[in-house]
């Protein structure tokens, strides 16, 4: 196959997601890329698996500071209307190239990409690692968004935001319409795209390098981790209220890695860490051989996202050969095996911390759960199952858009 690919993502699990699939496709299949200066081409590099990579240059405008804030919703939507412009150019760009079929992935400004709309000439398949949540959900609450009440009333009044707003979804909505067939990251993912946007979804599942994240044979320290980027969406402050109910006397140091961090919502997590007196260590930008030693040197990886689509973080965990305590919400209850790979738990401090404790303080029940973890996600979540399936669908799609 010819297959172009779109992405504008920053560091994180899509984009290791895109590095993990294209490095085993480019083995078979031709590869371009397309995507804006504004992605990270550094992290998770995508470029040795390419035969053309094409970055178009875009810059946002630059933001007004406090009284002038509130413009800042106007400049975003004029950077939408720019980017629109941008993605016509590229669809024309990919139209007179060829190809057979067009993996596409998500816009950190758009959500789904305006070239979905433009580009009419080949089939689009559209990789939704999840919906733009922050518009589409309630977010948790936070005290240093204490005058978020506040906006909200001048929200009514000024119409700049609800202009912004308004624009970012409807083009959203309007986009992923347009795609041929939509794959997600999992069963509840697959739910969410239901209830938001009306469209039915087949799930293309992610995977583990089982080689990077192994078992590395070294000493466990008595700390538990837990992996993501530092916002409230990953809920690291359920899981310091959790470790406070852990027996003080031997409470294990809660130390959270992550890829980004919001300073404010660090601030945050570290008052709180020392009202409950729980040790955490943050950590940021840690490359991949820090993570797997990390996750060796733990005696248990802590994930508690609210709702999170799928999550890689469990499995890497259990690659490694480290249980897992999870809260029982989102894609998780599709990965973990409860009872066997750890532990999946309703989001309670006290019941949470009682799974933690039982793994403490049973070094043998943790080994089984981490050996048997291991073989689990070696036999059924490796990236050479997951590249497959997004194959079959690439090659489905093509198929059945000649077929029709």
């Amino acid at each position: 196959m010819r297959i172009a690919i779109y992405y504008n993502l920053p560091s994180g699990g899509a984009k290791r997601t895109i590095h993990e699939t294209t490095r085993r496709l480019s083995s078979v299949h031709n590869l371009d890329f397309y995507s804006l200066s504004t992605a990270n081409h550094d992290f998770a590099d995508l470029r040795p698996f390419a035969n053309r990579y094409a970055i178009y240059p875009f810059k946002p405008f630059p933001h007004f500071s406090s009284p002038f804030g509130r413009l800042n919703q106007a400049l975003r939507t004029l950077d939408l209307h720019r980017l629109q412009r941008l993605q016509k150019e590229i669809s024309h760009a990919i139209r007179e190239s060829n190809y057979d079929v067009l993996l596409c992935h998500p816009c950190q400004f758009e959500s789904a990409p305006s070239i979905l709309d433009y580009l009419d000439s080949i089939p689009k398949v559209y990789y939704c690692h999840e919906p733009l949540r922050v518009y589409y959900e309630e977010m948790p609450y936070r005290p240093y968004r204490a005058n978020f009440h506040r906006r909200e009333i001048l929200d009514k009044i000024d119409p700049l935001p609800g202009l912004y707003f308004r624009n970012l979804t409807r083009d959203d909505r309007r986009n992923i319409h347009q795609a041929d067939s939509v794959l997600v990251n999992s069963h509840f993912n697959g739910q969410a795209v239901m209830r938001i946007y009306g469209i039915d979804s087949r799930v293309s599942y992610p995977g583990v390098d089982i080689e990077i994240f192994s078992p590395r044979m070294l000493e466990k320290e008595h700390i538990v981790l837990s992996v993501g980027s530092l916002t409230p969406l990953k809920g690291f402050d359920f899981l310091i209220q959790a470790m406070n109910c852990l027996p003080a006397a031997s409470r294990p140091r809660l130390v959270i890695a992550s890829n980004f961090q919001n300073p404010e919502e660090k601030t945050y997590l570290e008052a709180l860490a020392g009202e409950h007196q729980v040790q955490v260590q943050f950590l940021s930008d840690i490359s991949d051989a820090t993570l797997v030693s990390l996750y060796n040197r733990a005696r248990v990886t802590l994930f508690a996202p609210i709702r999170e689509p799928f999550g890689l973080v469990p499995l890497e965990s259990l690659a490694c050969g480290t249980p897992v305590v999870a809260v029982s919400e989102g894609g998780v209850q599709e990965t973990m095996l409860d009872g066997q790979t750890g532990f999946l738990v309703e989001r309670d401090a006290g019941k949470f911390a009682n799974a933690v404790q039982r793994l403490l303080s049973d070094p043998g029940l943790a080994a089984r759960c981490g050996d048997f973890g291991r073989q689990y996600v070696c036999n059924r979540w490796t990236w050479e199952i997951a590249t497959r399936s997004l194959e079959s669908h690439l090659s489905d799609q093509i198929g059945s858009s000649y077929a029709g």
